[in-house]
């Protein structure tokens, strides 16, 4: 079974860790606090989030194709 990009099938990926402000207070005083790993496509430029507190995040590049 080959694996690549849901939307292409590109078999290239590369990821950037990005913070983002939540709701309320947080958003109006411009706080950052949630931080995702950000996993695309260097084809297409599908992405896709994963937060990186949770378990998951040591290695987002084998669920981005599927492993």
């Amino acid at each position: 079974m080959a694996y690549g990009c849901i939307k292409c099938g590109h078999t290239e990926a590369d990821q950037k860790e990005v913070s983002m402000t939540g709701t309320g207070l947080s958003k109006m005083f411009d706080v950052q606090h949630n931080k995702f790993i950000v996993i695309f496509c260097k084809n297409c430029g599908y992405s896709e989030f994963y937060n990186k507190n949770s378990s998951t995040a040591g290695n987002v590049v084998d669920f981005f194709f599927g492993g």
